[in-house]
């Protein structure tokens, strides 16, 4: 069977989703931008060369609709965790419109066989849309590179680490993420997509070694601390996981470890890709 070609990405804001969007107009794919009448990504640059469609999430019958008349294949979804109940209403509506393939909103930690609260949201969705029938594609990347100065306080001056911050975990350029996306969703067969999962990982490192450039380049200096600073919930949860290795790409949620050669299991599909690296995505 001939590779897919035609997708509805929702989420399509800045972050992701709207990279992802770009990333398969550049392949030659037919693009539907899935957003909220709300959304103010309807005039973002990353969009060119995609149809816009709006439409509430919840509405089944109105988001079919839109998947029919575009003729839509694969759902993308980059929907951000507080959003995610939305996606089995797009579960539905893909359903309902033949859609062959769901990319859930992954693109982070591992999450198959997840129990924790970081986990069980995405691991149950994957459930779900299993029971609905439809094959499902899971893209584990690590923590995107450009988020690692808000997880360490960087903007305070600072580069904040809790705990021993010698962990590995993996970490993938933004671009390189939604590039991956949309190569191997128009280049692979169906056979290699449906129920399956890539784990990449751009590079692997550590906050401590992340911090020795920043002082190197910026003379920012790393701070080990035992609690991040007021407000810090997100950080302060993550870099607690990550303390445990559960950054890794590699992550094994049935075993409770770390597997590192398996954490860039999945770059092999995306052959001759230079992976950018955390001194030259953040300039350091």
């Amino acid at each position: 069977m001939s590779p897919y070609t035609s997708f509805a990405v929702a989420g399509a804001g800045p972050t992701i989703g709207g990279r992802i969007v770009k990333a398969l107009v550049e392949q030659g794919a037919s693009v539907v931008a899935l957003l909220r009448p709300s959304s103010a990504s309807i005039s973002s640059p990353l969009l060119e060369g995609a149809k816009i469609a709006t439409a509430d999430y919840a509405d089944v019958k109105a988001v079919a609709s839109i998947l029919r008349e575009n003729k839509t294949q694969v759902v993308i979804s980059a929907l951000a965790y507080g959003a995610l109940s939305s996606q089995s209403t797009l579960a539905d509506a893909a359903k309902e419109a033949g859609v062959k393939l769901f990319v859930p909103s992954e693109f982070g930690m591992p999450t198959e066989g997840g129990k924790a609260a970081h986990t069980v949201t995405k691991s149950q969705f994957a459930d779900y849309l299993k029971s609905s029938g439809i094959p499902s594609l899971r893209i584990y990347t690590g923590m995107f590179m450009e988020f690692i100065p808000q997880f360490t306080g960087v903007d305070l001056g600072k580069f904040l680490v809790l705990g021993k911050g010698d962990a590995s975990f993996s970490t993938t350029a933004l671009d390189d993420v939604a590039g991956f996306t949309a190569h191997v969703l128009t280049t692979l067969p169906p056979a290699k997509l449906h129920d399956a999962s890539f784990r990449v990982e751009g590079e692997r490192t550590s906050f401590n070694k992340v911090g020795a450039l920043y002082t190197a380049s910026k003379n920012i200096t790393v701070e080990h601390v035992t609690s991040l600073p007021e407000g810090y919930v997100k950080q302060t949860l993550l870099q607690g996981l990550f303390e445990q290795g559960r950054g890794s790409s590699g992550w094994d949620n049935y075993a409770d470890k770390d597997v590192p050669e398996n954490a860039n299991s999945g770059n092999a599909a995306w052959p001759g890709h230079q992976w950018k690296t955390v001194k030259e995505v953040l300039e350091l």
